[in-house]
């Protein structure tokens, strides 16, 4: 069982309105940098616990304030509990991915750039090991001190000398705050051949320590993930639960936000005013046309705007937890609100067009209503899914799970949205060779079949493309992922409004000039002689009534 809490959104607010249960998953999440982690009764082996982008100057404090162990007398003489952190060489690619899962990682030498805290409850001590070029790794005892800072100057640190024979550390001077860099000769002492010993503390069965690392310099930065292992845990059957309260604070000389994350709050801001700029024109286009325009032109409109709602209120908790490390509450839930109108209306806009709802019916089939059924459903589960991942910690039991809920419901919502899109181009093609209807529908046929390769473009673009740019692209550079997927998604915006604007010349507007119902119609009226003496009467393009 896994408790988790971010600094920022209070979690006893009022909630007053109905559905209780979301308003609380919007009102207990936020996006903060400041991680609190419970764990009760877990018998995982390996937690990743999070995964940061550091600059130079930038620190890592973690305290662990409480870890239950429910352990037998062993032989083993190396610990076998203790964190790891590893930097990652390219994009999200985890050391911890490509190795057994039966290995234990606080056992094996490596070559990788990884700093492993064998806590060994025996002696009580946390001894440090590092492995790969490190030397301006500074790794300490203790908290930073809290103290307000100015963006781009580093925070005091702290020098320790360390003792190889003894399982205590003695000494902890205070440096006035310069630059890291220009402190590698005073903290030589942490070198490749030397080990560092930290205190553990031992209260009412239960252990607890500290430390805090920070990068020297250049050669050092880099995306960092920090694990916690229990390998007593690793043969299935053999489990041993233990509990452990953790807290972890990351920072960069310029906020609280990682290196790939620092850029979002321009990113957002921009694109907030891109899509609210094509809002607006669409909007000015449906009041030029007014007699072409339908009901799903406004819906069109509609989401364009709820799309820029929701990327400024992003926009704006970036900016907050870059420099308090937490957003503010009210436009968090906002965010999230915006968010799920935003995923509800995307999908539903994209199967209404593709089936050709208000353009040239107003009915739908029993095959597309089922669509909508399975659609809407999943979209409300995909949005808790995230809100819920927002609201966890990484390292919390059930995060993995949402994860992987959200991957899948969102496969499953792209791959139903293309029926309705695939039902109308084989309609098309079965009435292309029907007397009087060949050119219109294949005008028609020819813009389904557009909107189709549009569709899989936009899938395949912020599904598949976006993720492997992601794990491609060094860590400094992993925003491009949000650029890639937001810049697609207007892309696909303006070429759906090009494609279905309101026009008279558009083929997907133009209905036929007598439909099957109207032929019958007037065979019967015919031999009865009941039509005698009544003028004909035409549809228009529009599908509106003219004597």
């Amino acid at each position: 069982m896994a408790v988790s809490e971010r600094r920022g959104l209070a979690r006893g607010s009022p909630v007053e309105l109905g559905q209780p249960l979301l308003l609380l998953l919007l009102l207990g999440c936020c996006s903060g940098r400041i991680h609190r982690l419970l764990l009760t009764e877990e018998k995982r082996p390996d937690i990743q616990l999070n995964s940061f982008g550091f600059y130079t100057n930038g620190s890592l404090e973690v305290d662990l304030s409480l870890l239950r162990l429910g352990l037998q007398k062993t032989k083993e003489n190396t610990p076998l509990v203790g964190f790891s952190l590893t930097r990652d060489r390219s994009g999200n690619i985890r050391s911890s991915s490509t190795q057994d899962p039966n290995d234990c990682p606080l056992q094996k030498n490596s070559s990788n750039l990884l700093v492993l805290f064998l806590i060994n409850t025996k002696d009580l001590q946390v001894q440090v090991r590092k492995y790969g070029e490190q030397k301006k790794l500074f790794i300490s005892p203790g908290l930073l001190p809290e103290m307000p800072s100015e963006p781009g100057l580093p925070k005091p640190e702290y020098t320790v000398t360390p003792k190889k024979d003894s399982g205590t550390t003695t000494a902890l001077d205070k440096v006035k705050s310069k630059p890291a860099a220009s402190q590698g000769n005073q903290q030589g002492l942490i070198g490749k051949d030397k080990e560092l010993v930290l205190d553990l503390g031992h209260h009412n069965n239960s252990y607890n320590f500290s430390f805090h690392v920070v990068i020297g310099s250049r050669a050092e930065e880099g995306q960092y993930s920090l694990s916690f292992h229990n390998c007593y845990n690793l043969v299935r059957g053999q489990e041993q639960p233990f509990d452990m309260t953790v807290m972890i604070r990351e920072k960069n000389p310029e906020g609280f936000l990682s290196a790939s994350e620092i850029p979002l709050f321009k990113l957002y801001l921009v694109m907030s005013a891109c899509f609210l700029a094509a809002g607006v024109f669409w909007v000015s286009v449906l009041c030029k046309n007014t007699y072409n325009v339908f009901k799903i032109h406004w819906l069109m409109a509609s989401l364009a705007f709820t799309k820029s709602i929701s990327l400024l209120f992003h926009s704006i908790n970036y900016y907050f937890i870059n420099s308090q490390g937490h957003p503010i509450e009210g436009l968090a839930v906002m965010h999230y609100i915006t968010h799920l109108l935003k995923g509800a209306l995307l999908f539903i806009t994209i199967a209404l067009i593709g089936s050709g709802w208000a353009f040239v019916k107003y009915v739908l089939s029993d095959k597309e209503k089922n669509i909508f059924g399975i659609v809407i459903p999943l979209q409300v589960l995909a949005n808790v899914a995230y809100i819920v991942m927002e609201s966890r910690e990484e390292g919390a039991s059930d995060y993995g799970l949402w994860k992987e809920i959200l991957f899948l419901v969102d496969l499953i919502c792209c791959g139903a949205i293309l029926f309705p899109v695939v039902w109308s181009i084989r309609h098309l093609q079965d009435a292309s060779g029907t007397d009087g209807k060949v050119a219109v529908n294949l005008a028609k046929l020819k813009l389904f079949r557009h909107y189709y390769v549009m569709v899989i473009c936009y899938v395949y673009f912020t599904r598949i493309i976006a993720i492997l740019l992601q794990v491609a692209v060094p860590f400094q550079w992993q925003w491009l992922y949000q650029l890639l997927v937001e810049g697609s998604t207007l892309a696909f915006f303006v070429l759906t409004g090009y494609k279905f604007r309101p026009a008279g010349d558009n083929p997907y507007l133009q209905l036929p000039q007598e439909e099957e119902e109207d032929v019958q119609m007037e065979q019967v009226m015919t031999h009865s002689g009941f039509r005698e003496g009544l003028s004909k009467v035409n549809k228009t393009a529009t599908g509106r009534e003219l004597l």
